[in-house]
């Protein structure tokens, strides 16, 4: 009874299970998680959504996403505008209208009074020397994070920042991503990478801070304090958006020069963990097994909530904000949460803002309405949890390696097994057994959002699909077995060895639910009387059977890193095959046609004849059919009624700014959410009473006879 009266006496406004200390949970401050840590927050070194969600917020390259507009649009960062190429000859002077260029030059101008977040790279002494960029062997104890230093100092954002950090992606020492994409473009980039490498090879920088301004690179250039200057080699329309991606943020040589200390390295003080930029936010702590929070910027420069957007974005609330100063959230704190249903549970008790759909929460969140709309169940519109989807730039697909004796190679027998196996191998049923409705059938590499995405009857892929009452239906099984008798192939059986023909399907994944999903793959080609044989292997032998080109079917996606076809088509562009060339064509696909087109098309704005273009180059790859085009995810994303300004941008990621979240009304429904069950502790009580009170009766009378 006394400890029920203790428990029920500490039971204030707060839900005893609110796992956020003092008033967190009423702040105005975005609470979500994370499942595994981001392993780089260099901006030179980066280039996954997991590690993008942290550093977007905190580094600013020149251009960014317009929040709710659509098509994407590009519009300025920390630049005054969006730079326009010039076409420029071998001279270096500019050319007429349609001659082609020997290099484009693109112009960026910025914003003056952009300031650098506070850090303790740019601090200097009363003699104006950096106080901390000679920290020698050792370091205070308590110095486990840069905001943990003394003194903290910030200055103006500047062209040569640009500059220092399009050097960065040269240098094999940061081992930068896309260095051999922009090693085609940037003029000098190559060479610079070349000079580096060389130095590294006679170990002429090894164990200290290689200083690269002093190496020119003639592709990048400051003007002045704010003018940068950017050449290409020939015409490449896409390279702005390049610009909106992290990997052109600016780095200070001042910041680059502080964490070059081994001191801090044996600290694990490093960029790859604290990043510095620009951004509206800081990153205030980084802790990968416990939690990552990110805290206003005390020195952003400012921006406003956008005045326009789509049509129905003010009737969807979207435009209440409009104009108004960024951010709106004071921080951000992120718990790490390795396991789906915790952070399921704690989504629904009010402790995360916002949520996804993983196959655990799928039922109790959405159901299927009419054999295809997703829409949220009753238990969750009685919560007030919204509901936002949106069919993702992205593609995953079924790839034969064209270099494989089997199941590669041209020509109308080659075609006519992969088209068979694409016509047994049913996707729709994939996406309605494994992903439960989250995915859309894809017909081409083209994702819808994508210029030179088709829907309708021109959409779809002729070899696979039929038109039937509007819509595409899937080619009876029986095509597929007469295209498997034209492969040479009659009932499935190989002639070779007069037994079922087998193929290879190299994947990962060995869970139970991958051990599903792969015995679905064994059915579909046992349609066609073809024994699949499973090689699962981890992510680095599946990379090296990939380089090597001894997987034969394989299964494969592709996020879009910029709206533009271009990013898709390259997959399958023969100069970047994988075995041959190191690229992203993982099928090894080579056909002189489509490359002929393809670089063509990829120099060309968008219009009729752009279009048309990709049109024929679809048509190859249907025809030729190097991939089973397989399905563009769908993302079902919850959210809480608190949250406001919510909506799907599959380009942008920093989009942490544009969020507004109501602490009062958050804590105040989860406290309804999270009322104690308080009867047990009263039936405890009486249990006690009724088991105690005899037992002390009992030995009261036995006391007493004794005493007689």
């Amino acid at each position: 009874m006394a400890l029920a009266a203790v428990l029920v006496g500490g039971c204030g406004p707060a839900p005893w299970n609110n796992p956020y200390p003092g008033g967190l949970l009423r702040e105005d401050v975005l609470l979500g998680a994370f499942t595994e840590e981001p392993k780089h927050l260099d901006p030179a070194r980066s280039y996954s959504s997991n590690e993008y969600r942290f550093l977007a917020q905190i580094v600013e390259p020149p251009l960014q996403y317009h929040y709710l507009k659509r098509p994407y649009r590009l519009v300025p960062l920390t630049v005054e505008s969006v730079p326009r190429g010039v076409a420029l000859d071998a001279a270096g002077q500019p050319i007429e209208p349609g001659q082609p260029p020997a290099y484009t030059e693109y112009v960026l101008r910025l914003r003056p009074g952009i300031r650098y977040q506070p850090h303790p790279a740019f601090v200097r002494d009363g003699r104006g020397r950096y106080r901390y960029h000679a920290l020698g062997d050792t370091l205070d104890a308590a110095l486990r994070n840069p905001a943990d230093f003394p003194e903290q100092a910030s200055r103006e954002l500047t062209a040569e920042d640009y500059v220092y950090q399009i050097k960065r992606l040269a240098d094999p020492r940061n081992h930068c991503p896309i260095a051999g994409l922009l090693s085609e473009y940037i003029v000098g980039f190559r060479e610079l990478n070349q000079t580096l490498a060389e130095r590294d090879r006679q170990g002429l920088d090894a164990g200290r801070w290689r200083d690269l301004r002093q190496y020119p690179l003639a592709g990048a250039e400051a003007l002045d304090r704010y003018r940068l200057r950017i050449r290409i080699r020939g015409r490449y329309p896409q390279f702005v958006y390049w610009l909106a991606m992290p990997f052109f943020a600016p780095m200070p040589w001042e910041v680059d020069r502080f964490y070059a200390q081994p001191v801090l390295a044996e600290r694990n003080i490093t960029l790859d963990r604290f990043p510095v930029g620009t951004g509206a936010f800081l990153l205030a702590e980084n802790d990968p097994n416990r939690r990552i929070v990110l805290a206003r910027n005390p020195n952003f420069h400012g921006e406003t909530y956008p005045e326009a957007g789509e049509p129905g974005d003010r009737a969807a609330g979207l435009l209440r904000d409009a104009g108004r100063p960024l951010p709106f959230v004071e921080r951000a704190v992120y718990s790490l949460e390795k396991e789906t249903i915790p952070y399921w549970t704690k989504f629904l008790q009010g402790y995360y803002d916002t949520s996804g759909v993983t196959s655990d929460s799928f039922d109790q969140a959405i159901r299927v309405a009419g054999g295809e709309k997703l829409e949220l169940t009753d238990a969750m519109r009685a919560r007030g949890i919204g509901l936002i989807s949106a069919v993702t730039t992205s593609i995953f697909y079924m790839g034969f390696n064209m270099l494989d004796p089997v199941v590669g190679g041209y020509g109308p027998r080659k075609q006519a097994l992969r088209h068979a196996i694409g016509i047994a191998v049913d996707y729709g049923e994939f996406i309605s057994i494994f992903l439960n409705g989250r995915g859309v059938e894809a017909h081409s590499p083209i994702p819808p959002g994508i210029f030179g995405h088709l829907e309708g009857r021109e959409g779809i892929d002729p070899y696979l699909f039929d038109w039937v009452e509007g819509r595409p239906r899937r080619k009876p099984i029986a095509e597929a077995r007469r295209l498997l008798a034209e492969a040479g192939y009659p009932n499935g059986i190989d002639p070779a060895t007069g037994k079922p023909l087998v193929l290879y399907f190299d994947t990962l994944g060995t869970g139970p639910e991958d051990r599903a999903r792969l015995n679905w793959f064994r059915k579909q080609f046992a349609k066609l009387g073809i024994q699949l044989v499973i090689r699962n292997t981890d992510y680095n032998r599946f990379q090296d059977k990939m380089r090597s080109g001894t997987a034969q079917i394989f299964q494969w996606g592709w996020n879009a890193d910029y709206p533009d076809p271009e990013n898709f088509l390259f997959l399958l562009y023969g100069p970047n095959g994988k075995v041959q060339h190191g690229g992203e064509n993982a099928a090894n696909y080579a056909n002189a046609e489509f490359d002929r087109l393809f670089e063509r098309m990829r120099a060309m704005d968008d219009g009729p004849e752009r279009l048309a273009i990709i049109r024929q180059m679809v048509q190859l790859v249907q025809r030729d059919a190097p991939w089973l085009f397989g399905y563009y995810p769908k993302t079902l994303s919850l959210h809480h009624a608190w949250v406001g300004n919510l909506k799907p941008n599959l380009m942008a990621n920093n989009t942490l700014k544009y969020l507004r979240v109501e602490g009062a009304e958050r804590a105040r429904r989860a406290a309804d959410w999270n009322q104690p069950v308080l009867w047990p502790l009263g039936g405890l009580a009486v249990g006690f009473v009724l088991l105690v009170v005899p037992v002390w009766r009992v030995h009261r009378r036995r006391e007493r006879e004794r005493a007689l």
